[in-house]
């Protein structure tokens, strides 16, 4: 039974789901993302209506800030900036929670997906950037003005130039798509991936920075958080093996293992739904303070 309905407002893509009280996923729809705010306001209405959406809770997901109240993106510069400020509430004419994606696709994941049962839980969202979230003790790690969980802005090194937030060296632009050109040459990490594949040794050499760069940055996430479970989804995270295997290997050398175990490091479980799962997870829940799994 539908008990919640989550939408994930991507820069290309809606994605919707109508989601259980118990993590089940229905019916889901897709379409094309609109740049201008009453074209998006319409295709989220569409959308509500194309999942013949009964009187339950709604949560919208999307990049950018979250206002402390729940109600709308706060902060969203440079791209998608028909969502900042965008009150959903009052524009869908019902009740609406809004959340960061990153954030969504977190309480997804622990709720539902490749970390479901877990209580503490670092994840990270490899795309155009780097996205992630937070989980502790169960709650969702906000901060004090929404910007906890934004893990691809970490200094990875200190001498690289500054990224879109000014973050010198970070995790995003070693490892994000949007730089994958400039670092290698190559027009896109899938082209990068299949091109290892192919047994390109200046392929292979550029994808072992990658893998590096990113294994660096969660061994220092680990020592912060000290999690149950990474998990690593977005769209790099697609390219599997050719992934998951060499970063292993990276974390064996590089992860502080007191106990003799290392962290689970898991690919995400629930595709491009995270979003849309966890902003339903959320609009389930009543209050910010409120949010656990």
């Amino acid at each position: 039974m539908t008990e919640a309905i989550g939408i994930d407002i991507g820069g290309t893509r809606i994605k919707a789901a109508a989601v259980g009280g118990d993590g089940v996923v229905g019916e889901a729809v897709r379409r094309p993302t609109v740049g201008d705010p009453r074209g998006l306001v319409s295709a989220v209405r569409e959308t509500l209506e194309a999942l013949r959406g009964p009187d339950v809770p709604v949560g919208i997901a999307a990049p950018g800030l979250a206002a402390k109240d729940g109600g709308s993106i706060a902060w969203m510069r440079g791209r998608m900036e028909a969502l900042e400020g965008l009150d959903w509430s009052a524009a869908l004419g019902r009740s609406v929670r809004v959340l960061n994606d990153g954030h969504a696709a977190t309480l997804a994941e622990a709720w539902c997906g490749a970390a479901a049962g877990c209580r503490n839980v670092v994840m990270l969202t490899l795309g155009t950037g780097v996205g992630g979230g937070v989980l502790l003790g169960g709650r969702l790690l906000t901060g004090a003005s929404g910007r906890a969980g934004h893990l691809g802005h970490i200094t990875i090194d200190r001498s690289g130039p500054a990224d879109i937030v000014g973050t010198p060296g970070s995790l995003e632009d070693l490892v994000g798509d949007h730089t994958v050109y400039a670092r290698t040459g190559f027009a896109s990490t899938r082209e990068l991936v299949a091109a290892v594949a192919d047994g390109n040794e200046e392929a292979a050499r550029h994808w072992r920075a990658v893998v590096h760069a990113l294994a660096c940055g969660v061994v220092g996430l680990i020592n912060v958080f000290d999690p149950e479970a990474v998990v690593i989804g977005g769209g790099i995270a697609t390219a599997g093996d050719a992934l998951f295997v060499p970063l292993r290997c990276e974390m064996d050398a590089l992860e502080w293992r007191p106990f003799g175990e290392g962290v689970p490091v898991l690919p995400a479980a629930l595709g491009d739904l995270a979003g849309a799962v966890g902003a339903g997870r959320f609009a389930l829940l009543n209050t910010q303070q409120e949010i656990g799994v």
